[in-house]
């Protein structure tokens, strides 16, 4: 039984969400796929093929069989996932997992999520259970945990339900009703950085400026609330107008890096609508907001400075069953 679950971007708010405002998030068309097969023991198998990685776990006790000292490491949350749906299946049984991935891995779009919660659905599909999509998400959630401590819960949202999503700390997930299509170019950097650092500079920053950081945090809010209602009206230059303003103040608490900002420049310069980076900064990915014309200019821009990159879309799919 194979099921996928989509990627994530967010369009506007990271770093100001964790101050209360709201942040705009967008399910698109890369996908995680896990294949789940039935064993005659009770073992848990997983080969991850992007993570190079696999071993089986039997019980505690792990046997690495690809990956070296840290392979346990990366697929606990995968076997968390698997042994979340065994319990509520009441089976003792083995499986064999394997996951493939049109995801980059640690690039902030959601990668781990979206293996979670297509190993729920191919997990329970495979021993019969009909799970609702608050339980898949709930499981996928609990596997995050695993990787990020106390997750804000976007990730494994947007992995399960698919679809545009506004989020604000302290409330529930809505869902936007967006007809148009988004059409992004993601660039890479292959920066490797960490969010938790750089959440934390946020806040030493704060703390240092108080007054002018409490400002930017609020417009970043603002303009979190006038890309909604340009999405709902399909108003793209005017999102990405709002994206190169939200990039800026992204930049204003020091969050961006030398090579985030030479792929920005370059997909604005290739025709691009509006170009910011996405995530925690320091490096990982930018997005780009162009017309269907001009999206494989904006990939060769980006290509041109040393960037790696592909062309997204919206998708409205969440987590499935590829028949």
């Amino acid at each position: 039984m194979t099921a996928s679950a989509p990627a994530k971007v967010i369009l506007f708010g990271e770093h100001f969400v964790v101050y209360g405002e709201p942040a705009v998030v967008l399910a698109i068309d890369k996908r995680a796929y896990a294949s789940a097969q039935l064993r005659k023991d009770e073992r848990i198998y997983i080969n991850s093929t992007d993570l190079g990685v696999s071993g089986t776990f039997k019980g505690e006790r792990f046997q690495v069989e690809r990956g070296g000292s840290k392979a346990r490491l990366k697929l606990e949350p995968i076997r968390s996932a698997v042994r979340q749906v065994l319990e509520r299946a009441e089976r003792k049984t083995g499986v064999n997992v394997r996951i493939n991935s049109d995801i980059p891995v640690s690039a902030g779009l959601g990668s781990s999520a979206a293996v979670a919660a297509s190993t729920v659905m191919a997990v329970s599909s495979l021993l019969g259970i009909k799970l609702s999509l608050d339980q898949i998400f709930w499981m996928a959630y609990e596997s995050e945990r695993l990787v990020h401590g106390t997750p804000s819960g976007i990730d494994p949202t947007i992995a399960t339900y698919g679809g545009t999503l506004q989020f604000q700390r302290g409330k529930d997930f809505t869902a936007l009703n967006v007809e148009t299509n988004i059409p992004l170019v993601i660039g890479n950097t292959e920066v490797e950085r960490s969010t938790g650092e750089l959440v934390a500079m946020v806040r030493r920053m704060k703390e240092r400026y108080p007054i002018i950081v409490n400002l930017i945090i609020r417009i970043g809010g603002k303009i979190a609330v006038d890309a909604v209602d340009a999405l709902k009206r399909g108003d793209l230059k005017t999102v990405g107008e709002l994206m190169n303003i939200n990039h800026a103040l992204l930049c204003a608490v020091g969050v961006s890096h030398e090579a985030l900002e030479r792929l920005v420049l370059a997909a604005r310069k290739g025709g691009a609508l509006g170009a910011k980076l996405t995530g925690g900064g320091g490096g990982g990915c930018m997005i780009a907001l162009a017309e269907s014309d001009k999206l494989k200019r904006v990939v060769k821009a980006i290509e041109k400075v040393e960037g790696t990159a592909f062309i997204a879309r919206k998708t409205d799919q969440g987590v499935r069953i590829e028949r």
